[in-house]
């Protein structure tokens, strides 16, 4: 009877408002679910925090096919028909009214994750039935009832785990993942690079160069046989090249695509223009690269490796001092480092110092939020 009374006053909200508060708390059980979307039964998990639902905001919204637009004050979603703003510092989600509405955010492992509910603000239905293991969203263009969904989907819908084995939806804190990142590479001393992070059990991601690939073959799979990430950097590193036009751009990148592809069986979504993307990455770039599905990344710790070489103490410092800044704003590092020979020498100091302080080292995938100096979160 309460679950209910519960449910009726989720709907009445909804009729009076468009939105409902998809909650954990009518069962206290179901610490995830699997969210279903449109017709479908997706591969996106919602997760349960403070009574509420989250999801991967970039995987809802390419189930969906929302845009996602960043902007100085936060990520413009257009979807439905109708655009709304989360704003930043958890300020809430600005309507196409004008009106701004609660919509608390949070990184999990690198990922945003977003209330549900903001689905309704863009005009889409969600179905809550925790007793059937059902959370959905759909709009008008769905030609099953909750009934037929729950009908054709009977098998999987079940609870998401048993009471022997506790869910476990671990929640990076910010500012404890780091990401460690190297340019330029793969070179002659990628080896003794790779044998360092295999000695601390460190994962990092190379945003590497196409002819140096091809060069050193070996060395870039090894990377893949290591869990390392992969990145693009272009294939010339020539600022009159690759900044020649936004086109000249998209090739570059697509050509250092190709390479990885034909030596790994992968390829990348991930970018780092060389020399970072200010100034020279301008909307107009890209609006050309980013539209062709690429996700661009710069840094937010800068080792200056390139220029202080064997200065080993000096590159320490550097590092750690930047790092320690962040901490007080709970941002997770990005370091850039380059994969040369006098980074060697600096590396398992700053890995070992790191650790000590509680870091975990990930790798950047697809599905993290992009950092770059534009805040272009495409």
């Amino acid at each position: 009877m309460a679950t209910k009374k519960i449910m009726l006053l989720f709907m009445s909200l909804f009729l009076c408002f468009g939105v409902i508060q998809t909650t954990a708390s009518a069962t206290g059980v179901n610490k995830s679910l699997k969210l279903g979307v449109g017709d479908t039964l997706s591969g996106i998990t919602a997760v349960s925090q403070n009574d509420t639902y989250y999801v991967p905001l970039r995987a809802l919204a390419a189930e969906l096919k929302w845009t996602l637009t960043g902007l100085p004050d936060g990520i413009q979603v257009d979807g439905g028909g109708r655009t709304l703003r989360l704003l930043g510092d958890n300020g809430g989600a600005k309507l196409q009214d004008g009106t701004v509405a609660k919509a608390d955010t949070f990184l999990q492992n690198g990922t945003l994750m977003v209330p549900l509910k903001i689905s309704a603000y863009l005009g889409y239905i969600i179905s809550f039935e925790p007793e059937k293991y059902l959370l959905r969203v759909y709009d008008a263009s769905a030609t099953l009832d909750d009934a037929g969904f729950l009908s054709k989907y009977k098998s999987e819908l079940t609870p998401p785990v048993t009471p022997e084995e506790p869910a476990k939806t671990p929640v990076a804190k910010p500012g404890t993942t780091l990401y460690l990142t190297f340019d330029d590479g793969p070179s002659a001393t990628t080896s003794e690079l790779l044998d360092i992070l295999d000695k601390y059990d460190v994962k990092a991601t190379f945003f590497m160069i196409g002819p140096n690939m091809n060069r050193y073959p070996s060395q870039v799979k090894r990377i893949v046989e290591m869990g390392s990430g992969l990145g693009l950097h272009g294939m010339t590193h020539r600022k009159e090249k690759f900044y020649a036009s936004a086109s000249a751009a998209l090739a570059e990148m697509n050509g250092d695509n190709a390479i990885l592809t034909k030596i790994t069986g992968k390829g990348t979504t991930l970018i780092r223009p060389p020399y970072g993307s200010k100034p020279y990455f301008i909307k107009t770039f890209r609006d050309k690269v980013l539209g062709q599905g690429y996700h661009l990344w710069d840094w937010n710790v800068d080792s200056d490796d390139w220029k202080y070489k064997e200065d080993s103490a000096t590159i320490y410092t550097t590092v750690m001092n930047q790092v320690h800044k962040l901490q007080h704003s709970r941002t997770n590092p990005v370091i850039l480092m380059h994969d040369q020979k006098a980074t060697l020498k600096v590396l398992p100091s700053l890995l070992e110092s790191l650790k000590k302080e509680g870091y975990t080292f990930e790798i950047i995938t697809k599905d993290v939020e992009p950092l770059n100096f534009w805040r272009d979160k495409r």
